[in-house]
């Protein structure tokens, strides 16, 4: 440290600098909320040291914080194909031509359906019925039909297929 003529004492040129530097983050700070910016700066360059005072940087502009975003590692979603998936579609309301007519909605939406008719048994609501394998696909063809209920399948139903049954909820 030096002192001039007043007795003030002073630092090195590289030590006013750095004190500026951390004077400008500040207001840069402030004056933005204290928000950093998630995008990436498209002009930033790599800052090289250097021992030689006059070649420290005096710039005013703010100082931006680049966040890196981690990428996580998802499974790919199943792909599901609604033509080669066999449907069967039962009427447990007593409504007259449901089945019929909800197996034909489900062939227009894709689906292979391959069957229709009563159901006779109490079900608590529509539901899809899927064996293990099926389960991304029964979830499908329940968004299609407008059916809140998928659950595993139960005997007799067969192994191959989604189980469509219909209630009075349905209608």
């Amino acid at each position: 440290m030096r002192r001039d003529e007043r007795g003030i004492a002073m630092s090195s040129p590289i030590a006013l600098l750095s004190a500026a530097a951390v004077v400008v983050a500040g207001v840069a700070f402030f004056s933005t909320g204290g928000k950093e910016s998630e995008r990436p700066v498209e002009t930033a360059k790599p800052v090289q040291a250097s021992t030689r005072p006059e070649a420290v940087s005096t710039s005013t502009a703010p100082v931006q914080v680049i966040k890196k975003k981690h990428k996580r590692h998802h499974r790919a979603a199943p792909v599901v194909r609604r033509s080669g998936v066999y449907v069967e579609v039962y009427n447990n309301s007593g409504i007259t031509g449901l089945a019929g007519s909800t197996a034909a909605r489900a062939s227009r939406a894709g689906w292979d359906v391959v069957g229709s008719d009563n159901w006779y048994g109490t079900i608590a609501a529509s539901t899809v019925y899927y064996p293990s394998h099926l389960a991304a696909e029964a979830k499908l063809l329940a968004r299609d039909l407008g059916i809140g209920r998928v659950l595993p399948a139960i005997a007799p139903m067969r192994d191959d297929r989604l189980t469509v049954i219909l209630t009075s909820d349905y209608a």
